[in-house]
């Protein structure tokens, strides 16, 4: 097991509140990893975007020269994530952010030849405070969770957000978080199934059976599928199975979509939340959960007097744990895991980076009217770049 220590790096906008843990700003951030991590990330092409909104920050975990690298980001309560290899979606406290990647601007960063990727913020949208927790791209646009109101939620240019599905036994589109709505996941592009801590419809009444009141729904038919989980996060499609996290038990489950019975691959050392896939493999985000009320009476707590708090990675069909990145200090919640297929070595740009002010992503129809030089001088490639979708 190896080492790492990081200092933070900020990517908040100086133009937003200060980080909501100031706290942390001087704080070594440390992780350990299993020596094979490096092998896994560089064998499957990837690197991972995790977010903790505990410590404020997006972290990106990449191979360098055969070790782990983890590189810290600033923002303001980071939790719902969605990744692609040209994009980054963060839901914040009161926010949606687009990142944009320019692989032409990752060309230019020092030193040369190390950066694959590079994301740059495109737009920002003012939410307002409603506890953002999944989401997802789909054919329709950026669908995601919620939580305060209790809704499925998209975006337009006039409003805080659009409310789009809400489960039927909750009566009001209310800042209440009478659910707990919180997991969301696809099928061939279009949202189909949510979890949530209780099939409830009081302010937080969910936290009355939180230890076994979960439940995972079909939006499409309004059905509940599954009763009595242990507060359940992240479903899944991947590979034609149906995978979600039981939280409060630590555990990946794999749900039968015939019968809907429910078979634990695998119990972790954490509290489950944060589920991507590579190959046959699942990267999970585990936390070690506060002694608190919140998490009183949940299995995990009776099984485990000490909990963990990184990414494990687990084989889908041993359930074998194969690798781990555990976060110390520092870090002890972990909500989002995004697998970045194909980037081994991506950066995220702060709004204080010289390459913001001169990155521009045109329309193909505009390259034609620009000039591959200037007074005299090379277009720098960010400039001649075209918008990649």
């Amino acid at each position: 097991m190896t080492d790492e220590l990081n200092e933070a790096h900020s990517a908040e906008d100086p133009g937003l509140p200060e980080n909501h843990a100031p706290d942390l700003l001087n704080t070594p951030l440390r992780s350990v990893y299993t020596s094979n991590l490096p092998a896994i990330l560089a064998r499957q092409g990837i690197s991972l975007a995790v977010s903790t909104y505990q410590a404020g920050r997006v972290v990106l975990i990449r191979v360098d020269e055969g070790k782990i690298n983890t590189h810290f980001c600033m923002y303001r309560k980071p939790m719902g994530m969605t990744a692609h290899r040209m994009h980054l979606t963060i839901g914040t406290e009161f926010s949606i952010q687009e990142l944009r990647n320019m692989p032409d601007v990752a060309r230019k960063l020092e030193p040369p030849g190390r950066y694959d990727a590079c994301y740059l913020p495109r737009w920002i949208h003012v939410t307002g405070d409603i506890d953002i927790h999944e989401m997802a791209w789909t054919n329709n646009g950026l669908w995601f969770v919620n939580t305060r109101f209790s809704c499925l939620c998209t975006l337009d240019h006039d409003h805080s957000f659009i409310p789009r599905w809400r489960p039927p036994f909750v009566t009001a589109l209310a800042p209440e978080d009478r659910c707990h709505l919180n997991g969301l996941g696809t099928v061939n592009g279009r949202p189909k199934y949510v979890t949530a801590l209780g099939e409830t419809d009081q302010h937080e009444s969910w936290r009355q059976n939180k230890a076994r009141g979960g439940i995972l729904m079909d939006i499409e038919t309004n059905h509940v599928l599954l009763r009595g989980l242990s507060m359940p996060h992240s479903p899944r499609v991947y590979n034609n199975q149906l995978w979600l996290l039981e939280s409060g038990d630590g555990s990946l489950v794999r749900v039968d979509r015939n019968t809907w019975q429910v078979e634990t691959i695998a119990r972790l050392p954490g509290f489950t939340r944060g589920l991507d896939f590579s190959g046959p493999l699942a990267f999970i985000g585990l936390s070690q959960v506060r002694e608190s009320a919140l998490f009183s009476g949940i299995p995990l707590v009776e099984r485990l007097n000490e909990r963990s708090c990184g990414v494990w990675v687990v084989h889908l069909q041993t359930g074998e744990t194969v690798g781990f990145l555990r976060f110390e200090e520092a870090v002890q919640e972990i909500f989002s895991v995004q697998v970045l297929h194909g980037i081994r070595f991506p950066e995220i740009v702060d709004w204080n980076h010289r390459h913001l002010a001169s990155s521009y992503a045109l329309p193909d129809e505009a390259m034609a009217d620009v000039p591959t030089t200037t007074r005299g001088q090379p277009l720098s490639s960010e400039w001649r770049a075209r918008q990649e979708q």
